[in-house]
This record gives structure tokens, sequence and C-alpha cells, in this order.
């Protein structure tokens, strides 16, 4: 059976990526950075592995994090590991990729209730 293939990109269509396969980890953090760079309570995410990621177009980075330059839209993190996936940039939604984890916990707002089953953890799992 072939791997599951996923797509996304940037707003305008400028930044497109590819990933293979199923992430090893995913989650939702909370984290002061995540909140700025998504404008939204947290930030819903998924990681691959290096080999398992490809992308066409120009990304400029601030502290490792990849966005569009013309749209604005901050799409992946490229790291040592592999990359880390903003799943709301993904094309189909849902996705159907479930949080394992939930970070940065003491940043939740007090109204975003608690995923029932998830381990939570107070700052970076």
């Amino acid at each position: 059976m072939a791997d599951e293939i996923r797509t996304g990109g940037c707003l305008c269509g400028a930044v497109r990526y590819e990933v293979r396969g199923e992430p090893f980890k995913s989650g939702l953090c909370h984290c002061a950075d995540c909140r700025k760079i998504t404008g939204s309570a947290f930030l819903a995410y998924a990681d691959w592995r290096a080999d398992q990621f490809s992308y066409e177009g120009h990304v400029e980075t601030y502290a490792g994090r990849s966005f569009c330059p013309r749209c604005g839209s901050h799409t992946f993190n490229l790291n040592d590991a592999g990359v880390e996936i903003h799943l709301g940039t993904l094309d189909d939604a849902p996705s159907g990729i479930a949080p394992q984890v939930e970070g940065w916990c003491k940043r939740r707002e007090p109204w975003l209730p608690a995923m029932p089953g998830l381990p939570m953890f107070p700052e970076d799992p």
C-alpha cells in the first residue's frame, strides 16, 4: 500500500509543499510564539521526517518558522529532525490528523476546554 500524500501551501499559492506518509507527532501548542504567528489561541501542527517532505517556491524564515514573503502565510517550520506543518495550511480539511499531545497548557485560554484523553504539558512536550 502506498503512503498517503498530503499537499498544502500558502494563501496565494506561491509556496506549495507535500508530505508523504503519516506524521510521527501531532499536537496543539498554546505558547506565545504559536499564538502570535497564527493570530489564534493555539497552533495545530504535525511533524514529519525530512525525507517525507518537499516544497516548491520561495520562503523566508524567521526564528525557524518559514512563511511566504508574498502573502505572509506561515506554512511550516524546518529543523534538523524534519518539518512541522501548520495543519491549517493543508489543502484538504479535515485532514484526519488528530492531536496526540497538548503543549504549553499553562497558556491555554480559560474558555478553551482541554482535549479529553490527551497528555498535557505545562510547557513543551
